[in-house]
């Protein structure tokens, strides 16, 4: 009978300690949550006519409240560019937190993939050629062209995934070489093109949320909701895989199909966050790492944790971008560059072994 009792209060012990150890992990996703919300606040008051909080918060309760100017102020620049910040950083988070997993590589990101570099030369090849697409009253062609991009640097990945059974050092090196391919095509359209394209090509590569509209939002925001269901569903596998390859294996997991989806789903959330935005780097590196020091391997609280970090992360530069130099709004994608160099150094050193 002691032997039951002794048996029982270590694993009554375990639950709860298990319990404490979930109860933080969902604290931290809520202060993230929260942080967020009023970064969002804040993006949406911060500007050359800035809005006070209560006359904000009327605003978006009461539009007809406001007179004019600041209602398409409010509804037509400030709101749309805050929530696509949003997105944008959640979609590179999430999307750099599967494929730190299932490259087994904290190094990688969209990036690392070369998908980041396609999404730019399709813009680019756009640029040149002076094509137009109008839809939703406006020129989507750079859009377009950057998603297309982008897809083909992805069908490239899944094609060697595939069809060649590609281990991750492959997929790695593979997306290496895409990334300096598309980096010298580029330069290449840089140099050939004229002084009108050349000024549209060099914008669009330092990122910019001043193209955000509400039918972009909704494209992207569906995105991210299918793809972050979906991401749930994987959770568990994705968490195996951190163990490493042989012992998802010998759980039964098909890591092959498992990385082949993951990298889809990944190309995807990247694909279309970019082709709104533009070149925005450091997101989808710093953002899982950030998620990983708050909660930890567990997939089910470490991919909304990365999505939140990467919002945060956007949302955070937004407000930068409009008030490091008072009257401009800087790039987004510059100011995520200047403020992730210094969070990547920060992070290398805590990970540093002790001597």
């Amino acid at each position: 009978m002691n032997a039951i009792a002794s048996n029982i209060a270590p694993a009554a012990d375990l639950r709860l300690r298990y319990r404490r150890v979930v109860q933080r992990r969902l604290l931290a996703l809520a202060a993230l949550a929260l942080a967020v919300a009023c970064l969002l606040l804040l993006d949406i008051a911060t500007g050359p006519a800035p809005f006070p909080l209560a006359q904000l918060l009327t605003g978006l309760w009461q539009p007809d409240s406001l007179p004019i100017e600041q209602r398409v102020i409010l509804w037509n620049v400030r709101l749309p560019s805050a929530l696509l910040a949003v997105l944008v950083g959640a979609a590179l988070g999430q999307a750099g937190a599967e494929m730190q997993t299932v490259l087994n590589n904290p190094l990688a990101s969209p990036f690392t993939l070369g998908i980041a570099p396609a999404a730019s030369v399709g813009a680019a090849l756009v640029a040149i050629s002076g094509w137009s697409w109008t839809l939703w009253n406006e020129n989507l062609a750079l859009t377009a062209g950057a998603f297309g991009g982008a897809v083909v640097a992805t069908l490239l990945i899944v094609w060697v995934t595939w069809r060649l059974g590609a281990t991750t050092e492959t997929v790695v090196l593979f997306g290496i070489a895409l990334l300096f391919t598309f980096d010298a095509l580029l330069w290449l359209l840089q140099y050939i093109a004229d002084s009108n394209a050349l000024q549209q090509i060099v914008f669009w590569t330092m990122g910019s949320l001043g193209r955000a509209t509400f039918p972009k939002i909704g494209m992207l925001a569906a995105v991210l909701a299918v793809c972050g269901v979906w991401a749930a569903r994987d959770a568990w596998t994705l968490t195996a895989l951190r163990a490493g390859e042989e012992q998802a294996r010998a759980l039964g997991l098909a890591v092959e199909r498992l990385r082949l989806l993951v990298l889809l789903r990944i190309s995807l959330l990247a694909a279309t966050a970019l082709s709104f935005v533009g070149t925005i780097g450091f997101v989808g590196l710093i953002g899982p790492h950030v998620a990983r020091l708050l909660v930890g391997e567990d997939h089910r609280h470490f991919l909304p944790a990365a999505a939140l970090s990467g919002a945060l992360m956007v949302a955070g530069a937004s407000v930068l971008s409009k008030t490091v130099v008072p009257g401009v709004v800087l790039p987004v994608g510059i100011v995520t560059a200047l403020i992730g160099v210094p969070m990547f150094v920060v992070l290398l050193l805590r990970r540093r072994p002790s001597s």
